[in-house]
């Protein structure tokens, strides 16, 4: 990575602290990814995207800052993309997936809360992660407890906007949803002085779904017997979905899916048992559970979680010639999405079931990250039904940290014999 040392130091990034981050990180890439046999040429390029994370790409937004763009932090996959980009603005994902993140948002937060919240209000604390201070503004949602309470700790220290999920489904609530995104689009006006209009919402509109699209193409491509990719390799590029530029990362995902369909015509089944994950998002550079598993007899060939599946499932209509008809496809679309913030939440368990034929998978992997409550409640009635098909399927609940790998890796070897 080139020297950024002045681009940082303008952002008011902690040098000293932040030296110590970038010791760590390339080497955890290189013992996690490096090491995989046989990787596609295509993943070259998401190598080089992980190698300049905290370089290039914050240039990049500096540069188009320096432009006049707005740069906006997320959180979560509630909020409309679409908007932001419709405003000529430029969207980066900040969940935070490391454990070298949680000592600053203890500083702040109970240590008993999970450990993703903890993370990125310490990323923000310890002023570590550049693309936090890279950003105008930050979006957040009401999607659980713990994060209702960070917006005011995170508000203290940046603009903020918190959009208010509904939660449930019922007809109300979607109208509640599109008057959020109402109210969204009124902030990001009013921020960046550019006017949403429903030819640059149906711009906007395109490109999330021609993201989705490159993503879903991927994961189908996983639905081979064995899958073409490993694991960790897509779970990287999900990762990488949040914050890459949209356009560039569509080009490349397809590029690599052009690859893989090649491979598949010579891949020859070595007998690895095939298992889907599902439960919380695994934010970059969480690779844990994967490298634990994929360093079995085992892949991992899909994920339904918000950095899987549910990021990318399904599309936005562009139909219709107001903008409030726009508003409603989003707000359609982005309220379907089955996290279990949602009281009823039988979709997700019905997406699962669905998966684990479509993906021809032989175990589920139940992951909740601790003091993750929503989705520590639903494991009961998620493992019933699989039980019910005769899906073999283990709950798995960790930190950031690797002092309970060992036990993790001896719990998923008994797992793998009993398929």
């Amino acid at each position: 990575m080139a020297d950024y040392r002045e681009m940082w130091k303008s952002l008011n990034v902690d040098l000293e602290k932040h030296d110590q981050l970038c010791e760590i990180l390339p080497e955890l890439y290189s013992a996690t990814y490096m090491e995989q046999e046989n990787r596609p040429e295509g993943m070259n390029y998401f190598n080089f995207v992980v190698s300049e994370v905290h370089g290039l790409r914050i240039q990049e937004l500096e540069d188009a800052k320096k432009e006049g763009k707005k740069v906006v932090g997320t959180f979560c996959v509630f909020v409309p993309d679409e908007i932001i980009l419709a405003t000529n603005s430029i969207g980066v994902g900040l969940c935070a997936g490391s454990q070298f993140w949680v000592p600053g948002g203890e500083k702040v937060l109970p240590k008993n809360l999970c450990p993703l919240i903890k993370a990125f209000t310490g990323a923000l604390v310890d002023r570590t992660c550049p693309y936090f201070l890279a950003c105008d503004m930050v979006v957040g949602e009401t999607t659980c407890d713990g994060k209702k309470k960070a917006w005011e700790i995170i508000g203290e220290r940046k603009p903020i906007h918190v959009m208010d999920l509904p939660q449930m489904k019922r007809e109300k609530d979607f109208k509640m949803w599109a008057n959020e995104i109402k109210l969204f689009i009124e902030k990001m006006e009013e921020f960046t002085g550019n006017k949403v209009t429903v030819e640059n919402l149906k711009k906007s509109i395109d490109i999330c779904n021609r993201k989705r699209q490159a993503l879903k193409r991927l994961y189908d491509l996983r639905k081979h017997r064995p899958a073409p990719i490993s694991g960790l390799d897509s779970l990287l590029i999900s990762q990488i979905a949040f914050y890459d530029e949209p356009e560039r990362f569509i080009a490349k995902v397809n590029e690599l899916c052009d690859e893989l369909e090649e491979r598949i015509k010579t891949l020859k089944d070595t007998g690895k048992k095939r298992i889907l994950i599902t439960g919380t998002p695994m934010a970059l550079p969480n690779w844990k559970l994967h490298y634990i598993i994929e360093n079995l007899n085992a892949e991992v060939v899909a994920e339904e979680s918000c950095t899987g599946t549910r990021y990318f499932e399904n599309l936005v209509s562009d139909k219709g010639e107001t903008l409030d008809d726009l508003v409603t496809n989003l707000a359609n679309r982005y309220l379907n999405i089955n996290c279990a913030c949602f009281t009823p939440n039988e979709g997700r368990v019905e997406d699962v079931l669905r998966y684990v034929k479509e993906y021809d998978v032989d175990g589920v992997i139940d992951f909740g990250l601790s003091f993750c409550h929503t989705y520590s409640i639903e494991s009961n009635k998620l493992q019933e039904e699989l039980k019910k098909e005769n899906v073999p399927v283990i709950r798995i609940e960790t930190d950031y940290g690797n002092e309970d790998s060992g036990q993790i890796k001896t719990r998923i070897e008994a797992f793998l014999e009993i398929m």
